[in-house]
């Protein structure tokens, strides 16, 4: 199966990709990522009729093909393998024009566009759901947005520490009412636990931490160890 997001809003792209991956993926099963500096012509599809004795499927998030022009035109001459295929294939793209958004839209099972609005305010809890997604890319551009927008790092740590404490909550509870939450953000929480696993959840807990009381003690730069920080997802 094969599912397309596209777009301006490379955010909003990015999310809507990863909570498609988290909906699809089950227990066990891991993303595969694939990228132009490591694509081989043919790569897509020989994956979409390959079958393993181990493991019925496979789901593949495939990284912006139109990022070099040998992987756009496989990728474009693959669409009906992709489509039919019983392996999950969630790609990220920028802009499509016409004929290729008409063509993808032939075999794709979802194609959802985003455009950014220039006028938009910041939203600080898109980092948050990045964060919760594990989506190390959204979650360094909207890093550098909200710098932008002048939040400060213990804001932008505040945001964390919430999302962080959501997951814990929701990875050690059976429902929202036991973790003392709103249902919406504790079914977002449950989800995300699947691509951020709780030991994952405390590790990064404890770091998060740790360079917060650093930073204040002028151990460490705090913008610097922030932004390493959320590099090492």
């Amino acid at each position: 199966m094969l599912y397309v997001f596209y777009g301006s809003d490379q955010v909003e792209v990015r999310q809507q990709a990863h909570l498609t991956l988290a909906k699809v993926l089950k227990e066990g099963e891991e993303v595969e990522r694939i990228e132009a500096d490591q694509y081989s012509v043919g790569k897509l599809q020989a994956l979409s009729s390959m079958v393993s004795l181990f493991s019925p499927r496979a789901v593949y998030l495939v990284e912006t093909p139109s990022s070099e022009e040998a992987f756009l035109e496989d990728f474009m001459m693959s669409l009906k393998e992709l489509g039919d295929s019983l392996h999950q294939f969630v790609v990220i793209e920028q802009t499509l024009n016409a004929a290729q958004k008409k063509k993808i839209t032939t075999y794709a099972t979802i194609v959802e566009e985003y455009k950014k609005t220039e006028d938009a305010a910041f939203n600080p809890f898109k980092m948050s759901d990045a964060l919760a997604l594990r989506d190390k890319r959204s979650l360094w551009l909207l890093f550098q947005e909200a710098k932008m927008n002048a939040l400060s790092s213990e804001e932008i740590i505040g945001t964390f520490w919430w999302q962080l404490k959501t997951m814990r909550l929701a990875a050690v509870t059976k429902t929202a009412e036991e973790a003392g939450m709103k249902d919406y953000p504790y079914k977002k929480a449950k989800s995300a636990l699947t691509a951020f696993p709780l030991q994952a959840v405390e590790t990064k807990s404890r770091e998060l931490l740790t360079l917060y009381h650093e930073g204040h003690r002028g151990k460490r730069d705090l913008d610097l160890a922030l932004e390493a920080w959320l590099l090492g997802l």
